[in-house]
């Protein structure tokens, strides 16, 4: 519950009612038509655009019951209209379309907060506060429903996160910026809302119970350098020559400083999300999940060799290793041949691979060039596919319907595989032989969504989920907590939580000079980058995982870079590209250049 001290229990009057309404945008009921309109676009922090702004925030608006709420596009690819967060027993809801491009319209009677989300890009929120005029304060309703079915009441800690996770995926002014020295503050509307227990200030409970005017840790690097480098999808960075956003981002391993942005202009490249290489390391295949495109680029230089059309919001890339063929998730096509198969280097698309579903996201691929595993996000199921035999070997559901599989790791033995479930917040464990659930890794078992209280480790809305290279732990990061999970993959159990940043998303293994692995991490709402030493004393425990360095993720005066950066420097860190590749499979056909950087172990990390 909220504390006392903190809220402001009363009453507001219907003057001060007025006076914080005139803070919320002007595209609202209260100021003429009852009608919201939200563009959907592809820019940072207005993915839901109302085109009016309030503290920041041009994804919020307010109206009476009856409203009529209109959704149209001005995106390159498909979004679904999802209502994430909606009043428990509201008429009409929940509410949710397929991906699509075109408008979308619906009426909103019952007073409450309605929160809505596409379930291609996960992140993009648009919210509608459905205001009774005759009550005091603007009401979010006593209890809210999420989509997957879970219940809350609105004072609770669960809905608290939520909402201000809300204001600072919006709001590219809340994000966490390690380029300056001030203190981290998140600006949220000064207005009174009407919860379960009665009427309380907004801000005053955001910041009581989560802090504001948070002092950011000083950036550090590592004692020991890594192998290589590493690449990662800036993906909110914007640059004066296109108007989509969106960079790649290379950190040297050696010195930790940013070596090189690629934002190629000429081809407006849009959102990059996700990024693999080939057998020589030699180019990055780099999707576009806001286009269609893969883009593929000299590493060495930035140049961009080509770009090559896939389909709709491609997501994840990756090669087989015995092939070196690629393979593309489709992660806004409903088509159940939504995986596209290319031939080293992208010069020519060869087939669409048929997984028996559409809108897979995170896959992973075996050791051996035999399997692939893919989350199949809108039908709540796993694929596993045979390339050797071409066929669907198994398709699992892995938690509810609703329960949104986004990632996937597997062991490098390809004894079993793990799907991170979005909105369940848990880990389904598969054995890849018998083609059953071996267990369920329940990632918010030690938190109370009620009062808040955390008693061991805790990680909520899950995303990247690999498994390090000699399989003996994974890494996941956590979205809405903003914490990073250790699992134990001999047990299978949760042995160790890190802190994040907000929009805790991209996890990979690389190889550390001398032996072992750093896992990287990056967040969305964040410039900086984390390195892990998942195993410090080498005894094969990750219980002990610890931080070992944050570097910056924005341009010095020394990186090299193909165009200007105009705003969001280093933000939206998403997909993670160590160089060179060091899993099971891939590490063995590293050219010697990059073989000969690496210990024996890590060569053949499995033996």
């Amino acid at each position: 519950m909220f504390e006392v001290s903190a809220i402001k229990k009363a009453c507001i009057s219907i003057t001060l009612l007025t006076l914080s309404l005139i803070m919320l945008p002007a595209n609202t009921a209260f100021a003429g038509a009852n009608e919201v309109n939200f563009e959907l676009t592809d820019h940072p922090g207005r993915w839901f655009d109302t085109g009016a702004a309030v503290a920041g925030n041009r994804s919020i608006a307010i109206a009476a019951p009856g409203v009529r709420v209109n959704f149209s596009g001005n995106s390159n690819t498909v979004h679904t209209r999802t209502s994430l967060i909606y009043p428990t027993g509201a008429a009409g809801m929940p509410f949710n379309t397929k991906p699509k491009k075109g408008g979308d319209s619906l009426t909103l009677t019952t007073p409450g907060l309605y929160v809505f989300t596409c379930s291609i890009h996960p992140y993009m929120f648009g919210a509608v506060i459905v205001d009774d005029p005759s009550t005091a304060g603007l009401d979010l309703g006593a209890n809210l429903s999420l989509i997957n079915g879970i219940k809350i009441p609105s004072s609770s800690d669960l809905a608290t996160r939520l909402l201000r996770t809300f204001f600072i995926a919006t709001n590219p002014g809340n994000w966490q910026n390690y380029a300056s020295n001030a203190p981290w503050h998140i600006n949220y509307p000064n207005v009174d809302v009407r919860v379960d227990i009665g009427v309380v200030n907004l801000p005053a409970v955001l910041n009581a119970r989560y802090g504001n005017d948070i002092a950011l840790k000083p950036l550090a690097k590592p004692a020991t350098p890594a192998v290589g480098e590493i690449w990662v999808a800036t993906q909110f960075e914007e640059t004066l020559g296109k108007d989509k956003p969106g960079t790649v981002t290379a950190v040297d391993g050696a010195s930790w400083h940013v070596k090189r942005k690629v934002a190629l202009p000429s081809i407006k490249m849009n959102n990059p999300h996700n990024m693999w290489t080939d057998r020589d390391q030699n180019v990055i295949y780099v999707t576009q999940w806001f286009d269609k495109k893969l883009t593929v680029y000299d590493r060495a230089t930035g140049r961009l060799i080509r770009n090559v059309s896939v389909g709709e919001a491609p997501a994840h890339v990756m090669t087989l290793t015995d092939s070196d063929l690629i393979h593309i998730t489709n992660n806004g096509d409903v088509r159940t041949d939504s995986v596209m198969e290319l031939t080293p280097l992208a010069t020519q698309v060869l087939r669409r691979v048929d997984i028996g579903r559409g809108n897979p996201h995170a896959h992973w691929m075996s050791h051996d060039g035999k399997i692939m595993v893919t989350p199949n996000v809108l039908n709540g199921d796993t694929t596993q596919y045979n390339f050797h035999s071409d066929r669907i070997e198994s398709i699992l559901p892995v938690s509810g319907p609703l329960s949104h599989p986004l990632a996937t790791g597997m062991m490098p033995d390809a004894s079993k595989y793990y799907v991170a479930n979005l909105l369940d917040s848990t880990i389904t464990v598969i054995n890849m032989d018998t083609h059953r659930v071996i267990k369920h890794i329940n990632l918010i078992a030690n938190y109370n969504p009620i009062t808040g209280a955390i008693t061991g480790p805790v990680g909520a809305l899950p995303i990247q989920t690999p498994v390090s290279p000699d399989g003996k732990n994974m890494v996941t990061a956590n979205t809405l907590t903003g914490t990073i999970t250790i699992v134990n993959t001999l047990t299978d159990e949760v042995v160790a939580m890190l802190p994040c940043d907000p929009g805790c998303h991209g996890v990979q293994y690389g190889a550390k000079q001398g032996g072992g692995y750093y896992a990287y991490v990056t967040s969305k709402f964040s410039n900086r980058m984390l390195i892990i030493d998942v195993d410090p004393n080498n005894d094969g425990n990750p219980a002990d995982a610890v931080i070992v360095g944050a570097v910056g993720l924005f341009a010095a005066g020394n990186t090299a870079i193909d165009d200007t950066i105009s705003a969001h420097p280093g933000m939206g860190g998403q997909g993670i590209l160590p160089i060179p590749l060091v899993y099971n499979g891939w590490v063995q056909n590293l050219p010697a250049e990059w073989a000969s950087q690496l210990t024996a172990a890590q060569r053949n990390p499995i033996q």
